[in-house]
């Protein structure tokens, strides 16, 4: 079993019930935000579900020049800030730069180091120092062994809340593979794991200038992650993905999710329950 760590009012980690991340890629506007946070929300409180929202601020790793980043740090933080007002939710997005971290961290419930940046030694020692919880991605280049590595970096500080997610590593061209090994190995750390399945789906540079992605395959991975003893799921949630500005093609339609999270739900608990015995 995992340690536990607290997020605002939230438990993630040990016994207590799966952790869900969620929202849409970045924040495109605060209709679609709001809208976002909200059904996400209504939805994990009927099934009694932990809910963090989770939107970018500033996608600084994009394919293209000519893609869609998000209203940057000073808008992006505003409208976050208001979703943690308004809606009552704990918020997380990106960090990418040591810069950003002292005036993210005074909006965020939780920072989020971005897989491409995982090994940046000083993006995670400064991440740390906040006292923050942090999300660290694993890198699509990383075996889940090496994340003893970036642990080891950020708990130097004296912060012990840390926690991995995992989001596929890479495999062959513009393609992403799961090994559902790396859950068991990085867990046994004795700190949280979270499974990131939209950006496991995603077909990196798959379209040219910008990532494809195979949404259809987000029940069955989200599932078989639950019941490999997973602490979270992160998936990103849109109103109308075949719209989105940013990762379309891998993000999970908001209307699918009351099902899609009742069975998550369900293995969990079953899941917890066969650990007792």
């Amino acid at each position: 079993m995992t340690g536990n760590i607290e997020i605002g009012k939230l438990s993630l980690g040990g016994n207590n019930p799966l952790l869900i991340i969620a929202g849409p890629c970045v924040v495109e506007n605060e209709d679609i935000v709001f809208h976002t946070a909200e059904r996400l929300k209504e939805i994990c409180t009927s099934l009694g579900l932990q809910f963090i929202f989770k939107s970018s601020y500033d996608k600084a790793n994009r394919t293209s020049i000519l893609s869609f980043r998000g209203p940057g740090i000073e808008k992006g933080l505003r409208i976050l800030s208001d979703v943690k007002d308004r809606v009552g939710v704990p918020v997380i997005s990106d960090v990418h730069s040591v810069e950003e971290i002292r005036i993210a961290s005074q909006i965020l419930d939780a920072i989020q180091i971005p897989a491409f940046l995982c090994r940046q030694t000083d993006l995670i020692i400064e991440a740390s120092k906040t006292g923050k919880p942090v999300n660290v991605k694993k890198g699509q280049f990383l075996a889940p062994w090496d994340v003893k590595n970036i642990i080891d970096k950020f708990i130097s500080t004296g912060n012990n809340k840390i926690f991995i997610t995992e989001r596929g590593v890479s495999f062959g061209y513009n393609n992403l593979v799961v090994d559902f090994r790396s859950f068991s190995i990085m867990r046994s750390f004795g700190y949280p794991v979270v499974f990131d399945v939209t950006h496991s789906l995603q077909l990196p540079g798959g379209k040219g200038t910008s990532s494809s992605g195979q949404r259809e395959f987000a029940e069955p991975l989200s599932r078989a992650a639950v019941a490999a003893g997973i602490d979270g799921i992160f998936m990103e949630v849109h109103p109308e993905p075949e719209k989105a500005l940013c990762d379309g093609p891998n993000m999970i339609k908001l209307d699918d999710m009351p099902k899609l999270l009742k069975s998550l739900k369900a293995i969990d608990e079953l899941i917890k329950l066969y650990k007792q015995f």
